[in-house]
C-alpha cells in the first residue's frame, strides 16, 4: 500500500492550522506541482523540529478534483451532503483545498501557515482560517472529551486508510471537515445531569452512560455506538476567542459512507423523532468534503498527466 500523508494518523497535538483555499489558475500542472511541494514543506520542518510532533496533510476538495487529476476519482468521492431538518443543518460550503498543520507548538504552526500561504499566493484565494488549540485534557469548550471513541494504534489506519481495494488510491483518505459554532451562554445555563444526558457520557471521567441511563436524543447515542465510531477516526479540536466559539470537526475515514450516516442520524434522527440534541446548543456553519491523497499520488502526478 502507498504511504499516507503523516497527518491523517498524527497523534494529538497542542495547536493545528486549519487552512481552506479556492484556486484561481485554470494551470492544473502548476497545481498539482505546488501540492507536491507543500510535502516538503511539512517534511522539513517535521525533522528541523521532531521535538514538536509536526505533521501535515493537503486534501483535494470534491468539487475541484476532475478539474485536477481528469479521468482519475477515489470511487466513492462525492460533494459534502447539504442536510438539513427543522433548524438543524449540516450545510454545505464547497472549497477546493484543504490544508491541515498540527505540532505541539503555535509559532511552528504559524510559520509552516506562512510558508504554506506563500507557496500558492498566485494560484489560490484563501478563503478560511481556523487556529485550533487543545483544550484542558483534550476536551471541548462544553467540558466533554472530544473524539472519545478514537480507534487507537495501528487500528487507526485500518479505519482512515484507503486499501488495495481502490489500488490508484491506496494510502488515501476521505476527508470531511465542517467548522461547529456553540452557544456556550446557553449551554452554561444547563445543570451537569442534563449536560451530562445529552451528550451521553459523564463530564468527570467521560465514562458512557449505561443502556438505561442512556438517552435515545444523546449525543452518544447517535455518533458513539461501536458501529458508527469504529469506522471513522477523528481530530476535532476548539477554536475561537472572547465572541466567538467552537469546535472544528475533521473526519478521515477508508470510506466516505460512515461520516455522512453518522451526520444523517445526528440531524435526522430515528424513527420517534430523537435527532442529537446536541445541536441544540451548536450548529455547523461550514461543511466540505475532500480526498488526502498518499504521498506516492501526490509526487506521482507533480506534473502533466
Amino acid at each position: 500500500m502507498s504511504q499516507p500523508q503523516k497527518g491523517v494518523c498524527a497523534e494529538p497535538s497542542l495547536h493545528a492550522l486549519y487552512l481552506l483555499f479556492n484556486v484561481i489558475d485554470e494551470d492544473a500542472a502548476r497545481i498539482r506541482k505546488k501540492l507536491a511541494q507543500l510535502l516538503n514543506i511539512f517534511e522539513y520542518y517535521d525533522e528541523e523540529h521532531y521535538e514538536a510532533m509536526v505533521s501535515g496533510m493537503v486534501a483535494i476538495g470534491s468539487n475541484y478534483w476532475l478539474e485536477l487529476y481528469p479521468g482519475l476519482i477515489p470511487v466513492e468521492l462525492a460533494p459534502f451532503p447539504d442536510l438539513h431538518s427543522e433548524d438543524r443543518r449540516a450545510p454545505a460550503e464547497p472549497c477546493d483545498l484543504f490544508i491541515q498543520i498540527r505540532a505541539d507548538r503555535a509559532d511552528i504552526c504559524h510559520l509552516m501557515g506562512m510558508e504554506v500561504c506563500e507557496l500558492l499566493r498566485e494560484q489560490t484565494e484563501l478563503v478560511e482560517q481556523v487556529k485550533g488549540f487543545r483544550y484542558l485534557e483534550g476536551r471541548d469548550l462544553t467540558g466533554f472529551v472530544t473524539d472519545a471513541d478514537n480507534p487507537k494504534g495501528m487500528k487507526k489506519l485500518d479505519v482512515a486508510i484507503v486499501g488495495d481495494d481502490d489500488a490508484d488510491f491506496s494510502g488515501g483518505s476521505y476527508v470531511h471537515v465542517q467548522r461547529y459554532r456553540h452557544d456556550l451562554l446557553r449551554w452554561q445555563q444547563l445543570d451537569l445531569a442534563r449536560q451530562e444526558m445529552i451528550m451521553g457520557r459523564t463530564k468527570d471521567d467521560n465514562k458512557r452512560l449505561s443502556d438505561t441511563l442512556m438517552a435515545a436524543f444523546s449525543h452518544a447515542a447517535h455518533t458513539g455506538n461501536a458501529a458508527k465510531a469504529s469506522n471513522m477516526l477523528f481530530h476535532s479540536m476548539p477554536y475561537g476567542d472572547m465572541q466567538t466559539q467552537g469546535l472544528m470537526v475533521v473526519c478521515c475515514c477508508s470510506s466516505a459512507r460512515p461520516f455522512v450516516a453518522r451526520l444523517e442520524s445526528m440531524i435526522f434522527g430515528d424513527q420517534d423523532g430523537n435527532y442529537d440534541r446536541w445541536l441544540d446548543y451548536t450548529s455547523a456553519e461550514t461543511g466540505a468534503a475532500f480526498f488526502a491523497p498518499s504521498i506516492q499520488f501526490l509526487k506521482r502526478h507533480a506534473s502533466d498527466l
